[in-house]
């Protein structure tokens, strides 16, 4: 199987999986007990806390572990409206937000809060003039996701909070940083941002352990209310495997980051070469400026059989976001890109252990593909 989804989820790395195993069968006590067996339990969570809140940039005393990265983004997103809900009940966002984002906002238009989404540019960045006109007096929260799981793209964060700071510091700014952490170089700090959400399978974890980084002096609601865990903002007992897992696979992928980051560039630029060269009628949507995401086109054709025909033949892409469940990508269409190119997109996702054999299998079975789907596609 050539494997070519990685933004969808990724496998979980055997030192991640040795980690799990150990917290599970020699510290498998709840870390709030008042023995020594407990102690050491919670030892090892403050010491995996501290793992991944190294590699991300930020006091250990900042991050807060969740179930996923819609969790984190559900958090961030209600508890600021909660928040600040005395002050104002305007939100901004992007067009092109993960759907945990922009299906909370509208949850939140239900219950009285207004929503301005800025739609993207053609190349699927935003305009910070936009942003700059969409604020108004009673703006409360402004949430710009920092990579583009569809199309690669990085938003530009950094400047974005920065303008919202300077007009008014008392707005929350929160970035759903799910694909960018350990793809691209950042920390809280050098984004300016207030709230930042994590997902572990995205780094090599198993699914169901994300994270929320909260900045240092805000004061945020609890998300659950009990046992007072996760100093008191999210009670219950905590998942030591799965964030023992996921501290395990922060660990190996930030040891490695930049050298990774420098191949999967060489690698795209490999694979978009030889596409130019042997099939031109696949097109890039946009310039990815993530080195592991590629957006792609073939006009005339329809995606979800691309994908299928692939599947067949071992070779795994997307067709666009696999949290769309086949539904048409919100994020096209708010590009307003045109009706072949948005049926014949699909998405190629890179990791760290992609080869350049796979590539030429994806290129050589795209090339099958177009072959066998002309009589029907065209």
């Amino acid at each position: 199987m050539v494997y070519l989804d990685f933004a969808a989820t990724t496998p979980v790395l055997p030192e991640a999986m040795q980690a799990a195993c150990a917290s599970m069968t020699e510290r498998w006590q709840n870390p709030s007990g008042r023995y020594a067996a407990a102690a050491a339990a919670a030892k090892a969570l403050d010491a995996d806390r501290a793992t991944i809140a190294s590699a991300l940039g930020c006091g250990k005393d900042e991050l807060f572990f969740t179930s996923c990265g819609t969790e984190s983004n559900n958090w961030a997103i209600r508890m600021a409206a909660q928040r600040s809900r005395r002050r104002g009940r305007h939100i901004i966002t992007t067009a092109i937000e993960h759907a945990s984002v922009l299906e909370t906002c509208r949850a939140l238009e239900q219950e009285g809060f207004e929503v301005t989404c800025l739609p993207p540019t053609p190349d699927g960045h935003i305009d910070l003039e936009a942003l700059r006109a969409a604020l108004r007096p009673d703006t409360i929260l402004v949430s710009m996701m920092l990579v583009n799981n569809e199309l690669g793209t990085q938003l530009p964060v950094a400047q974005a909070s920065r303008l919202v700071k300077q007009i008014s510091p008392e707005i929350l700014f929160h970035t759903d940083a799910v694909q960018a952490f350990l793809k691209v170089p950042f920390s809280p700090r050098t984004l300016g941002v207030d709230l930042l959400s994590l997902s572990g399978h995205k780094v090599h974890a198993p699914k169901g352990v994300g994270a929320l980084y909260v900045r240092k002096g805000l004061r945020f609601p609890a998300l659950l209310t009990g046992g007072g865990q996760e100093n008191a903002l999210r009670s219950g007992t905590e998942a030591t495997a799965q964030i023992a897992a996921f501290a395990a696979a922060v660990r190996t992928c930030h040891a490695t980051a930049q050298v990774d980051w420098a191949r999967m560039n060489d690698l795209k630029v490999y694979v978009l070469d030889k596409i130019a060269r042997e099939l031109p009628s696949v097109e890039q949507i946009v310039v990815s400026d993530a080195p592991h995401i590629l957006a792609l086109t073939m006009p005339g054709y329809k995606a979800e059989v691309l994908v299928r025909v692939l599947g067949d033949r071992g070779v795994c892409v997307s067709a666009g976001s696999a949290c769309h469940r086949g539904k048409p990508s919100h994020v096209y269409a708010a590009m307003k890109l045109d009706k072949a190119r948005r049926d014949g997109s699909f998405r190629v996702s890179l990791d760290r252990a992609t080869t350049r054999a796979d590539l030429d299998t994806l290129v050589a079975e795209l090339a099958r593909a177009r072959e066998l789907l002309f009589p029907t596609m065209s």
